[in-house]
């Protein structure tokens, strides 16, 4: 099995989805673990001190002000994760858990959060164990961390509170532990805070948001090719040149897409010979303006979420430095700080959000196209084989509209939204973590609708009877059959499969079937 090693720097976005997607176990390197030691150390002698200092002897938040007596100390640490499990909802995806407890792990390696090596250790095992805690939908604010689904996480690391199994089962997580031999934690100073305060779950959510986009913005560049050949457009709108004059990258990636699909094709521009139409809809020549601006606009979010995969999010840190015999030759201090304030995620998430709303929209509009006979340039209404005796397409539409107008909705920025807390202490909140759920819904969304328009835009192709699709689509059209996804003959569209569609799009079948053509798509 694939193995992740976990050091000091950071990780990658594919180390991300090794361990929540294809459960790559992990590793802590000797790096990480001299650098947890030495960390430890530094809040050991902090500990020792008379002074108070922000969650190594002190209480939390709006309770900072008391000093927390050496005795009860181990005692704060379990009451922080216990009281902050608070959770409510139904139980979020387990990648989503397992990508949540990986990038903690990765701040907890970074020997910024003075944690022992014990704690990340014991981390490490739960993950490679297949052991995943309950962690519920509601209970983050996106700031001082995703404090609920992360409490959870620590509770089991406790041997408290709820997890599930690596056969899917829920159960007490103490139970998990002993079956795994795995010890519980018994928490020290700081440790319980170290475990809560990070953006780990809204970070999890984008990077595998990013990868599902990825995947979902190359298929949505083949479906509008595919529409745009079966509308009988032109194929000239994207030329190479036209699009080196407004330099957006992503715009040139989508054009140069949707060029590779159509090259051979027998249908673009078939429409000059009898009803000249001097230029396309804007929903087809348009197309890669849209999805270019997406494209960009995941650039920009990529960015962010490497910046972030290298960061240690904690408050209070633990930093080198400072003069105190206490800490060593080398020194170190424990300083408070704001960077578990979710801004920078909650922002490129509700920015996804709005570009996958538009590019729903959009590729709702071709298939409307495609099913109006009026616009549809020779085709039967709404697709059918016998139009009256039979809807066609008519209602896929219906649900391909229904979804674009709940993406709509869901492109309302969450991150525009603050909600006061902690008795005005947390008196600005991100709201990063809704932003990330419903960015879930979303891409899930925009699955259903790229399927829709494949489905319809591969019927319209078979209906012009006489003319030779590209080569890709033609590739396109048998992967479809072979799936058991439309083909000819009336019966296969009384019913629409879309299910079979959206699977198709979904597991990469789409642009697999393309790129066996045209090579790698941008």
């Amino acid at each position: 099995m694939h193995t992740v090693v976990v050091g000091t720097s950071g990780v990658t976005a594919s180390d991300v989805l090794a361990v929540a997607r294809g459960g790559a176990r992990v590793e802590l390197s000797e790096e990480a673990v001299a650098a947890l030691a030495a960390s430890r150390r530094i809040v050991d002698a902090l500990a020792a001190r008379p002074d108070p200092v922000y969650g190594v002897s002190t209480g939390f938040g709006a309770l900072a002000t008391r000093h927390i007596s050496p005795g009860l100390r181990a005692q704060l640490q379990r009451n922080i994760v216990r009281s902050h499990a608070a959770g409510m909802g139904p139980r979020v995806e387990r990648e989503v858990v397992r990508a949540l407890m990986f990038l903690r792990l990765k701040t907890l390696c970074s020997g910024h959060t003075g944690v022992r090596p014990e704690v990340a250790q014991t981390m490490a095992d739960v993950l490679n164990a297949g052991i995943t805690p309950v962690v519920h939908e509601y209970g983050s604010l996106g700031c001082s961390g995703d404090l609920a689904p992360l409490s959870h996480c620590a509770l089991a690391l406790m041997g408290e509170g709820e997890a599930e199994g690596p056969d899917g089962a829920v159960r007490p997580a103490g139970e998990l532990l002993a079956e795994h031999g795995i010890p519980p934690v018994e928490l020290r100073e700081k440790e319980g805070l170290a475990l809560l305060n990070g953006t780990d779950g809204m970070l999890g959510m984008l990077v595998m948001a990013l990868a599902d986009l990825d995947l979902l913005y190359r298929s949505a560049d083949v479906t509008a090719a595919l529409s745009l050949e079966a509308l009988l457009g032109t194929d000239k709108v994207l030329a190479p040149e036209l699009h080196a004059i407004r330099p957006h990258p992503g715009q040139a990636a989508s054009a140069a897409n949707m060029l590779a699909v159509l090259e051979g094709s027998g249908l673009t521009g078939h429409h000059q010979d009898d009803a000249p139409r001097v230029q396309d809809a804007y929903s087809v020549r348009c197309a890669p303006q849209v999805a270019g601006a997406g494209r960009d606009t995941l650039a920009h979010a990529r960015l962010v979420a490497e910046r972030e995969l290298a960061a240690a999010v904690d408050n209070p840190v633990v930093l080198p430095g400072g003069t105190s015999e206490a800490f060593g030759s080398g020194g170190g201090r424990v300083e408070s700080n704001g960077n578990f304030h979710g801004a920078p995620v909650a922002y490129v998430l509700d920015f996804l959000a709005i570009a996958v709303a538009d590019l729903a929209s959009i590729t709702e509009r071709r298939t409307d196209r495609l099913l109006d006979k009026n616009r549809s340039h020779g085709l039967p209404p709404f697709l059918a084989d016998d139009a009256g005796v039979d809807s066609g397409l008519m209602i896929a539409q219906y649900t391909q509209a229904a979804l674009v107008s709940e993406l709509k909705r869901l492109a309302v920025p969450a991150s525009a939204d603050s909600i006061p807390s902690s008795a005005m202490q947390e008196d600005h909140v991100s709201m990063g973590w809704s932003a990330a759920r419903k960015l879930r819904t979303a891409v899930d969304g925009l699955t259903r609708v790229v399927a829709v328009e494949l489905y319809a835009a591969a019927r319209a192709v078979e209906l012009r009877e006489g003319l030779t699709p590209a080569p890709a689509t033609r590739a396109v059209l048998k992967a479809l059959r072979e799936a058991g996804v439309g083909g000819p003959g009336p019966d296969r569209y009384l019913a629409p499969d879309l299910a079979a569609a959206e699977s198709f799009v979904r597991d990469g079948r789409l642009v697999e079937a393309v790129e066996g053509v045209t090579g790698p798509l941008k």
